[in-house]
């Protein structure tokens, strides 16, 4: 059993290491967290490690598309912001 976790944890790390940065901390917390899990619920570390990783990397994709469209609506609010006071100017020559 230990040696399992202990190649679940390893594996782990490798794939922390050859992925992006934000990929590398979500893959490793799922990983790490499903491999507990997996491990106390029957000596299944293994699928759990891989499962967590799946859920952490979807997780990640998940908040990063919610960043990028809070950045795009920002943007777009301070595009308009500055349009407005310059359509006000040319208004009143």
């Amino acid at each position: 059993m230990k040696s399992q976790l202990v190649k679940v944890v390893v594996a782990a790390a490798f794939v922390a290491i050859a992925g992006g940065a934000q990929a590398k901390s979500s893959c490793a917390k799922g990983g790490a967290a499903g491999a507990v899990g997996g491990h106390l619920l029957g000596g299944h570390a293994v699928a759990g490690a891989a499962a967590g990783c799946a859920v952490g990397h979807h997780k990640a994709k998940k908040e990063e598309k919610q960043q990028q469209a809070a950045a795009t609506q920002a943007q777009a609010n301070n595009a308009q912001a500055n349009a407005q006071p310059a359509q006000a100017t040319q208004t009143t020559k």
